[in-house]
């Protein structure tokens, strides 16, 4: 063991840290106090234990409280990480939970090296990423409003003859109800009102991601994702803001699972049972993902809106994007047509796959970034 190291847990709540320690020679952790989570008091903590001489090794759960105590701790030459709350590993007999357990919990486990640490974005890529989960709850919010505008006037007897809702013939039908109360068409309005006010909301926000990738250094990137039939702006942008840097992973594999697209297992003996998808880690690359799936229901063809997108991508992600369609595209139609699965089985079995030509562009495209970036430190030290 090490006697110079310490390993501190800490419990993150909105007013409160809960820190306990673990001594690098062995021995249970102690609680050290509890401390108001604010600027000063994890400053004043991290003086106070320097003072022993001992290497600080500190760790938190992610939650709501985001990377601040993480950057601070990092700002002041402290080694951190942030921990998968969902595979920190847990007793099935304890059923007392308090903050005081939690952090010695997390600082022994810390010691024993049995935690897994989550990727931290810097501030940049952070920003983008709200955009981006701004963009989705706008969008939830539209929907949500046009469902309660839909059921108000089917309540009230109001049915559009039209083929389709939320058309420009749909709000100009929209003009011509009339209800017999004057409070019902007050309602009615407000309705509208709010339909039109979040809509506007939602593309400002879209213009306002369009502008914060344009100085991004990740833009090649997302050009290059977009060479994937089913994979506009939005969705690749939202990919690489939730996954970040796709190089950690060593192989597709190990992104399936990280998002979760991986079927369960529990075998035992001679048995072997699999189940649905784990449905773990980023639920919101899943989803974009398994939208993006949809696309490959179509047979594969370089339609005109895809090929202009591809054009401005590199040719080998143009490659890797034509190689997953006619692979994507065949399998959509062997497992529908031959097999007979259901669509929802099909679709999510096709952005499994996806996702690992996702990975293959991506790995592509941040590699030659790297190079770029090397060669030009050579110039700027020869000359």
């Amino acid at each position: 063991m090490d006697n110079c190291t310490r390993f501190i847990g800490m419990d993150l709540h909105k007013a409160t840290i809960a820190v306990a320690i673990a001594e690098g020679n062995g021995g249970d952790p102690t609680l050290w106090r509890e401390i108001p989570n604010t600027q000063s008091s994890v400053n004043s903590m991290v003086k106070r234990l320097s003072k022993t001489g001992k290497t600080l090794n500190f760790c938190y759960e992610a939650g709501p409280c985001g990377y601040v105590v993480y950057r601070q701790l990092r700002k002041l030459n402290q080694s951190c990480v942030v921990v998968a709350p969902s595979l920190i590993p847990k007793k099935p007999g304890e059923r007392i939970k308090t903050d005081k357990r939690d952090a010695r919990s997390l600082s022994r486990l810390l010691r024993s090296g049995d935690l897994t640490n989550v990727w931290v974005p810097d501030k940049e890529h952070e920003a983008i990423r709200d955009l981006c989960r701004a963009r989705f709850d706008i969008n939830k919010t539209v929907r949500c409003t046009k469902q309660q505008l839909n059921a108000y006037l089917l309540r009230n007897g109001k049915q559009y003859t039209g083929k389709r809702n939320w058309t420009k013939s749909y709000f100009r039908w929209l003009e011509t109800v009339k209800f017999d109360s004057q409070t019902q068409q007050i309602v009615f309005q407000e309705y509208i009102d709010t339909v039109k006010h979040i809509q506007e909301h939602e593309v400002s926000l879209k213009d306002e991601i369009t502008k914060a990738v344009d100085n991004w250094s990740l833009k090649p990137v997302i050009v290059d994702l977009m060479a994937l039939r089913g994979v506009k702006l939005i969705t690749a942008i939202t990919l690489i803001s939730e996954l970040g840097d796709l190089s950690r992973f060593r192989t597709p594999s190990e992104l399936m699972a990280f998002i979760g697209l991986v079927p369960s297992e529990y075998s035992t003996g001679n048995k072997r049972r699999q189940g649905g998808i784990t449905k773990t880690g980023n639920t919101n690359a899943r989803r974009i993902l398994i939208e993006s799936a949809w696309a490959y229901h179509f047979p594969a063809r370089k339609t005109s809106l895809i090929q202009r997108r591809a054009e401005k991508a590199s040719e080998e992600a143009q490659k890797i994007a034509w190689k997953a369609q006619k692979r994507l595209c065949k399998r959509f139609a062997h497992l529908t047509k031959v097999r007979r699965k259901p669509h929802n089985v099909v679709v999510v079995s096709i952005a499994r796959e996806l996702s690992g030509f996702v990975w293959a562009i991506a790995n592509n495209t941040q590699n030659k970034i790297l190079n770029m970036k090397g060669q030009k430190k050579q110039k700027n030290n020869i000359a």
